[in-house]
């Protein structure tokens, strides 16, 4: 903790520096990344300071530009955070933010007070732009990385600013609408600069995003979630962002062969190795959860949640992942296969798994670091091993026992 303080003022202190240079002064995204930063520390009001000062230098053009867009979609994200229920949300400062931004006049720092009719003007004024900017991604027979952005912050703005002054429904209802627009584009487009494969993706882990949210400070019904989730992972199968929120509502559910079905499905249907990697992990949650219980001394809990074979299942999951092409050249799935094994205990065949993942990632020098933690009685042999790839040791083996006998 007292690290993570100290690199946090180390970059403070960088990006004060930074935005004292006269180039950087009006660089709107150091301006965000210095806000965010302050956030994440704990200083809310300083972090708000610094966000108001960087979009009062918006001017009157500010939903025009994407980086005003995006900067006051983190802002308005970060104080919808902070709200314990919707109640009282359409005269928060979230809202608030979202507002003026439409408004296209000079930003005035939060007072308290939020207009109705400003709202009004506001959602309109969303309305007809999304649909403008919608409209020109959509003929653009050329990629443009600013333009795309400017839709992905414009609709991020948008169904927040929905969400927060009439409900989830509102917000996913626009999601819908342009997602629905968005699906005949050319799914191999990039945007410079972003990992997003297409304004689709960014919109999809938006819409995610917001369901996460909203179930955590309402009862809402998982369903939503589970239905969009399953939908973008057929589109993106390599998305690691999805992966992670559909093992998250899957991993303490007793019903596994919904997950394994979709699973199956998907690793026929596609060259990612992220489907075998989490699929692998949501095979491991289950099988440590089970185990948790089987420890409790409750035998009525044990009997209801079986083992039913999830170590055999778990070591066919590695065995066929490591069978495609990009399994097997993947350092990551040999390692957690062999850690797999050996906290099976299984010496021989951990053994019998490291000499097959040498054979197909030689160069791998945290294999060999793996093999002599697991195997230390082998540590000899590792290092010939090692010798013969002429992969180079940090510490000769006769100079750490001098070391140790010291």
């Amino acid at each position: 903790k007292k690290k993570l303080k100290l690199q946090g003022k180390k970059g403070k202190k960088l990006a004060k520096n930074l935005l004292k240079t006269p180039d950087n002064r009006n660089n709107v995204s150091l301006w965000q990344l210095y806000a965010y930063l302050e956030w994440l520390l704990g200083n809310i009001e300083d972090a708000r300071k610094v966000f108001d000062t960087s979009l009062g230098m918006a001017g009157i053009s500010g939903i025009q530009n994407p980086q005003f867009c995006h900067l006051s979609l983190l802002y308005a994200k970060l104080e919808a955070e902070l709200l314990i229920n919707l109640e009282g949300a359409v005269e928060s400062r979230a809202t608030y933010i979202l507002t003026k931004l439409a408004e296209r006049g000079h930003y005035v720092p939060y007072n308290g007070q939020i207009s109705s009719v400003n709202v009004l003007k506001a959602r309109k004024t969303y309305e007809h732009l999304v649909q403008d900017c919608l409209t020109e991604n959509l003929t653009s027979n050329q990629e443009h990385a600013s333009g795309s952005s400017h839709l992905i912050g414009l609709v991020g703005c948008y169904t927040l600013f929905q969400y927060l002054t009439l409900g989830i429904d509102s917000a996913m209802s626009v999601y819908c609408q342009v997602a629905q627009k968005l699906k005949d584009t050319d799914p191999g487009q990039r945007l410079n600069g972003q990992h997003f494969t297409t304004p689709l993706e960014a919109l999809s882990l938006m819409h995610v995003s917001l369901l996460r949210f909203h179930m955590k400070i309402s009862v809402y019904p998982l369903t939503p979630l589970r239905e969009v989730l399953l939908e973008v992972l057929k589109r993106y199968p390599s998305n690691q962002s999805f992966w992670r929120s559909y093992i998250q509502i899957h991993s303490k559910s007793h019903n596994a062969s919904k997950a394994r079905r979709f699973f199956d499905a998907i690793t026929r249907t596609t060259q990612s190795l992220e489907p075998w990697l989490f699929a692998v992990q949501l095979e491991q949650m289950r099988k440590k959860l089970i185990e948790r219980v089987q420890r409790e001394p409750t035998g009525d809990v044990y009997a209801t949640i079986p083992e039913i074979g999830l170590t055999n299942r778990i070591k066919a999951l590695f065995e066929h992942a490591i069978q495609t092409e990009n399994g097997a050249h993947c350092p990551l799935l040999w390692r957690l296969y062999i850690c797999f094994m050996v906290s099976l205990g299984d010496k021989a065949k951990s053994k019998g798994i490291f000499y097959r993942a040498l054979q197909n990632c030689p160069w791998t020098k945290v294999l060999y670091m793996d093999a002599i933690e697991y195997f230390p009685d082998e540590l000899q042999e590792i290092l010939d091993l090692m010798g013969e790839k002429e992969l180079r040791v940090r510490v000769p083996i006769e100079e750490l026992e001098l070391l140790l006998e010291d």
